[in-house]
């Protein structure tokens, strides 16, 4: 599986692939540009994991995001709830860098349902990557 994010004139920003590695479950990698015949980036700039909430003590978090794949701390952690698009990218300081909320109805109480939300990114943190994270939750749990 692969997803590529693109600009508004079609260049790729981001390539987002699910590890065929099977000591990497339920892990995706994401790379700058376009991987392929006109790759930018043989090596992954990030790698997200599912949370797998068996024996998680903080049943709260979606994913764990890392720099390189042997990394044991996470550079941000994603909480929340995608099911209701309430959530929250934190980094290591567990500061807010951007947030998935539901978009509010502003007229006549009219509801925009799941598929329209709202995507906050705080400055200093990559737009790009932010709605990358909001395509592989939607992969990971849609």
């Amino acid at each position: 599986m692969e997803l590529v994010l693109m600009d508004g004139s079609g260049k790729p920003i981001l390539t987002m692939r699910r590890s065929t590695n099977l000591r990497l479950v339920g892990t995706w990698l994401i790379y700058g540009g376009e991987v392929g015949e006109f790759c930018t980036s043989e090596k992954p700039v990030f790698y997200v994991k599912k949370s797998i909430n068996i024996l998680n003590a903080n049943s709260n978090v979606l994913a764990y995001v890392y720099r390189r794949s042997s990394d044991k701390r996470y550079a941000y952690v994603i909480e929340g709830s995608y099911s209701h698009r309430s959530c929250k990218v934190l980094d290591e300081t567990k500061r807010v860098v951007a947030e998935i909320r539901p978009k509010d109805a502003l007229k006549r109480g009219i509801s925009f349902g799941l598929e329209v939300f709202v995507l906050i990114v705080q400055a200093g943190f990559d737009p790009g990557y932010a709605m990358g994270l909001v395509l592989l939750l939607d992969q990971m749990f849609s």
